[in-house]
């Protein structure tokens, strides 16, 4: 079992044969604490993934070369925009399911 603590509540891996994926993007420093048996003896596979698995420094390029191509869609997942002094308010709609993605306006 693998523990991380998020705002004091710790996060576990199921135990067993599997894969477990890390997501996203922790204060610097964090750690992942896992026991040898967790991982060794029970033939799981750990896995770290940021930006969704893409590498930045070769596909960040050609996503914008596909936006610009209006090959990708990215306007659709824009639910919300809003000025910056609203930003406490776009992270309640966030909060409350209300809103996927926000666009927060500096010069608005």
């Amino acid at each position: 079992m693998a523990e991380h603590s998020t705002k004091g509540k710790p996060i576990r891996c199921k135990a067993g044969w599997g894969k477990t994926i890390v997501l996203g993007v922790d204060k610097p420093g964090a750690q992942l604490t896992f026991t040898s048996h967790e991982i060794l003896h029970s033939g799981k596979t750990l896995t770290g993934s940021l930006f969704g698995g893409i590498k930045p420094r070769s596909d960040i390029s050609t996503l914008v070369k596909r936006y610009l191509d209006k090959e990708l869609q990215l306007n659709e997942f824009v639910t919300h925009e809003m000025k910056f002094d609203d930003i406490n308010k776009a992270f309640e709609l966030l909060i409350q399911g209300k809103c996927i993605r926000c666009v927060m306006w500096m010069d608005k």
